[in-house]
């Protein structure tokens, strides 16, 4: 453990926060079976990896797959919400998410492409940079620089199930704020919305959605960054106006109808992708703009995503 990550994470966080999440971090990295939402990770257990790409090699679909895993597509979401103020209609957010940047050179170097020319008031990545559970992450946090050069301020991040704690200290460096259960407000002029962000809820279980909205008065609009879409009940019970997730990838590799074979999520399907509505909530899982396990995608290609506020 870097002293110095230590020394800015203790500072960032408080001594017994960083310690602890620490350790939760350290007893469950890279398990394969118990801890988290769901009982298996394949995403953990390595030597499947090869045997994925080998089937895909041999059912003729790898190069196929590999070339659509980098041929990201812009969506475009609009969310309709009574009390959004009236400043805020119209207002953007570019939503990145599961770039594991490290996996596909080719898939970054698109992503950094099409973000230079978006236009919008916000960004927000909702987890999942590296592309191992465990290991180094300099050259994701290296990826990440050439992708925030091109990003406009400001940029807010959650970390996912394949992220360490210790690239905070890196991510805040070059400009990405950590929301780690913290919510931040935004304001224009007189008026304000508010956007909160939780920790790993997936895998680490390390998520606070109390203590990141207990700031929120009651009744203002309210935005949730989560890796996972998981904890959607609980955070349409908060008061969330919107939840903006990943984790899924869509499934990644799907049948024809974009059909997917696994989520590796605890929900309905109809929340595995795109948008969604539950209760009075809005919400929106990204497919993500990067691949796992393998760096190929069928029937599911990947995306970053443009929200639009809208009042009514």
């Amino acid at each position: 453990m870097d002293q110095e990550i230590m020394h800015e994470l203790e500072r960032r966080l408080g001594r017994l926060h960083a310690r602890q999440r620490l350790g939760i971090e350290q007893d469950h990295e890279a398990q394969i079976f118990g801890q988290g939402l769901n009982f298996f990770h394949v995403e953990n257990w390595y030597s499947v990896h090869s045997v994925i790409r080998t089937a895909l090699k041999l059912a003729g679909l790898y190069e196929r797959g590999r070339r659509n895993a980098e041929r990201l597509v812009v969506r475009r979401n609009e969310v309709r919400c009574r009390n959004l103020p009236p400043a805020f209609d119209g207002f953007t957010l570019l939503h990145l998410s599961d770039l594991h940047v490290d996996m596909n050179e080719g898939a970054m170097r698109r992503l950094v492409e099409l973000a230079a020319g978006l236009r919008y008031d916000l960004c927000v990545l909702t987890g999942d940079y590296r592309g191992k559970t465990f290991g180094p992450f300099a050259a994701t946090l290296d990826g990440l620089a050439r992708l925030r050069a091109e990003l406009a301020a400001p940029v807010y991040a959650v970390l996912g199930n394949h992220d360490t704690i210790q690239m905070v200290p890196g991510l805040e460096a070059i400009g990405i704020r950590t929301l780690l259960n913290e919510c931040v407000t935004i304001a224009r002029g007189e008026q304000r919305i508010h956007l909160a962000g939780i920790d790993d809820a997936h895998y680490f279980r390390v998520d606070n959605i109390e203590k990141a909205a207990a700031e929120i008065p009651d009744g203002e609009f309210s935005i949730l960054l989560s890796h996972t879409p998981e904890i959607y009940r609980q955070a349409a019970h908060a008061g969330f106006d919107l939840l903006l997730s990943g984790h899924t990838h869509g499934g990644q590799i799907c049948l024809p109808g974009s059909i997917p074979i696994t989520l590796d999520a605890v929900l309905p399907r109809r929340m595995g992708s795109g948008a969604w509505q539950y209760r009075e909530m809005s919400g929106y899982t990204s497919v993500g703009a990067g691949s796992c396990i393998v760096a190929v995608r069928l029937n599911c290609p990947p995306e970053i995503t443009l929200h639009c506020l809208r009042r009514g």
